[in-house]
């Protein structure tokens, strides 16, 4: 063809929206500041279509200039294919880490007994350590309080601190809240709160409010209100319980109360208890009632 044209085959690989990543400025145009490629799926496709726009575009510029400077071949696209190709994958022919963070595995209670004991439980060693803030804030699952009825009373529980002999190891760990009847059936939406604000000493600090979801004058007898401590445990790759404590009704009432922690897993019928510890580590609760 004519001088310059492009060559045979060239119009197939341009629009396969290969591009190559130059060291030259004018090719990292828009790029991150970092010069990394984001590792999400919308960012790599952000990268991918970015990049091969300005570089079609200096394929073009090379293929109508009559020097040979800087010449942008089409041997150099070719070169780019399968890397392009895996931008979003697993293969290592991308030179950067972009699998996903695998999803965590949340056991239900029990579940994790028929797997190997944990080897962090209360009484035994210590499993691997972790900054004592959490970067992460996981929303959890909090419901809003009841609107008020006339002689009906609501309660709100501020989940204050819980007391761990190895606090400071424990992993975005959060305290799922029910409501249970004698027979372990849920009288209320459950509720997870979003993981602890920071670790201190032999403490988990949580400062967070729970609203009931029923007026106290509505759950029947024998109900009680259970607190499940979770962690996670990377070796294993799931949320695991640690711990429960539960507040009988007769123990509803105004002000600050601290409860016993027991063994997983957890009773709700409350026949087989045993308590976590023999040190003074409790679960710290404020309580506040409200009535019309």
């Amino acid at each position: 063809g004519a001088e310059g044209a492009p060559a045979r085959g060239e119009h197939a690989a341009l629009a396969l929206g290969l591009c190559r990543r130059r060291p030259a400025a004018s090719c990292s145009a828009g790029a991150p500041a970092s010069g990394r490629a984001p590792t999400s799926t919308p960012g790599g496709s952000w990268w991918r279509r970015s990049t091969s726009t300005r570089c079609l575009e200096l394929r073009s510029a090379a293929l109508q200039s009559t020097q040979s400077q800087d010449e942008f071949k089409l041997e150099d696209l070719k070169k780019l294919e399968p890397i392009l190709k895996n931008i979003l994958t697993y293969n290592k022919e991308f030179p950067f880490d972009v699998q996903p963070v695998p999803l965590r595995k949340i056991l239900a209670p029990g579940e994790e007994e028929h797997l190997e004991f944990e080897e962090d439980d209360e009484e035994g060693g210590a499993g691997a350590g972790s900054p004592n803030s959490f970067p992460a804030r996981v929303p959890g699952t909090l419901l809003p309080r009841l609107p008020s009825e006339p002689g009906m009373t609501l309660l709100t529980i501020n989940i204050e601190k819980i007391g761990l002999k190895d606090a400071g190891q424990c992993i975005d760990p959060y305290i799922t809240v029910s409501v249970k009847d004698l027979n372990g059936i849920d009288l209320t939406p459950v509720q997870d709160t979003p993981v602890a604000l920071r670790k201190e000493d032999t403490y988990v600090h949580f400062n967070v409010d729970i609203e009931i979801q029923k007026h106290i004058e509505r759950l029947t007898k024998g109900a009680a209100i259970f607190f499940e401590f979770k962690h996670y445990k990377p070796k294993k790759k799931f949320t695991s319980t640690k711990c429960f404590a539960f507040m009988e009704m007769d123990e509803i009432k105004p002000g600050a109360i601290v409860i016993e922690l027991y063994k997983k897993p957890t009773d709700f019928k409350r026949k087989k208890l045993q308590l976590l510890t023999k040190k003074p580590l409790y679960l710290h609760l404020h309580q506040t009632l409200h009535k019309e």
